[in-house]
């Protein structure tokens, strides 16, 4: 069975994202498992529920909601990553590939927040 948001670009762009978080962070010290390793894991994680999750609502109005959440959880990651990588946990190579994905992902949710946006409206005209 597959489920509508399955077939939204910036769910499975996430995903990929949920992916790479999972990835990196399997070399984080065993120390930081219940610290930046479960956060970052979360966040990402949070990103792709909440766009599926929005997308499973009934009105626009909640999508959009979700959506905005889904964008402060990616923000959320962003922040983490740049802590990971400050104390010397994440390498400068991952997080310029994970920033460039959190990036586009972001800018995704952005996009078609607006859209959604822009056609409610144009049909309260």
């Amino acid at each position: 069975m597959t489920f509508a948001f399955e077939k939204l670009e910036v769910w499975q762009r996430a995903i990929v994202l949920t992916q790479m978080v999972y990835k990196t962070t399997q070399t984080f010290p065993k120390e930081e498992q219940f610290g930046l390793t479960s956060q970052l894991r979360r966040a990402a994680v949070s990103i792709v529920a909440n766009i599926a999750e929005g997308k499973g609502r009934y009105h626009q109005k909640e999508f959009v909601q979700f959506l905005c959440v889904a964008a402060g959880s990616a923000s959320e990651l962003s922040t983490q990553l740049v802590i990971s990588s400050r104390i010397g946990i994440c390498s400068h190579d991952e997080l310029a590939s994970l920033n460039t994905t959190v990036g586009r992902v972001s800018r995704m949710l952005q996009g078609l927040i607006r859209s959604i946006r822009e056609k409610a409206n144009d049909r309260k005209k």
